[in-house]
């Protein structure tokens, strides 16, 4: 039997075979999605996406040569249309964090019901956002209750940028991340140095020495 045309197209990426052949088989049952390809590291899931097309691409993120955070986040300097939806084992800050910031567009664990899985893969192919509970819950607790200490090479970077007067949108290009993720990034900023918008945390900034003016260029 024929795949319908409005089929989701899928790219998997995992190193364990067993894995692979796994999700390849579940999502072979159902006419609703079409497997396109496989890929046992980063690199060749790159490759492949660019080749292939998928709509979304389930990445895994340990992986040996190129990992899947490394992965996505080519996939996002290339400008890729897939959607990347995360299925890892792990969900602990630096996972999650780092491949949120790369450009996945849902985080979900292995242990997810297969219900579950499919209703993500149709949400991510949709362009939604898919966290897993545990994910989710992590997320919120970052926002509303950001680690105390000094600002991260990421926040620095964001506010060097929002200083130079980019709007979210351009610096998000310039990191290659989300403007989303930008967002998280300046509500982090903001707790941070105890300030309720853009231009108080610049000029917070500059008070603590944290951003250094930049000398008028020369004619």
């Amino acid at each position: 039997m024929s795949r319908p045309t409005a089929a989701i197209r899928l790219l998997i990426a995992d190193d364990h075979p067993v894995v692979r052949d796994g999700l390849s088989s579940m999502f072979a049952r159902d006419q609703e999605f079409e497997v396109l390809g496989e890929a046992a590291d980063g690199a060749e899931a790159v490759r492949l996406a660019e080749t292939l097309r998928p709509d979304v691409v389930l990445m895994d993120l340990r992986m040996p040569g190129m990992d899947g955070v490394s992965a996505i986040r080519e996939l996002t300097r290339r400008g890729s249309s897939a959607r990347v939806l995360v299925l890892t084992t792990y969900d602990t800050d630096s996972h999650v964090l780092p491949a949120i910031e790369a450009g996945a567009t849902g985080y979900l664990l292995k242990d997810a019901p297969r219900d579950e899985l499919l209703r993500a893969v149709r949400a991510a192919a949709r362009g939604e956002a898919v966290l897993a509970p545990s994910v989710a819950a992590l997320l919120m607790n970052r926002v509303r209750a950001p680690a105390p200490g000094p600002l991260s090479k990421r926040e620095l970077e964001v506010l060097q940028l929002v200083a130079a007067g980019a709007a979210n949108r351009e610096a998000a290009a310039r990191l290659f991340i989300t403007e989303a993720t930008i967002k998280s990034h300046l509500l982090n900023i903001y707790a941070k140095l105890g300030v309720g918008d853009r231009a108080a945390a610049v000029t917070e900034a500059f008070n603590r020495g944290l951003l250094v003016p930049q000398p008028p260029e020369r004619p």
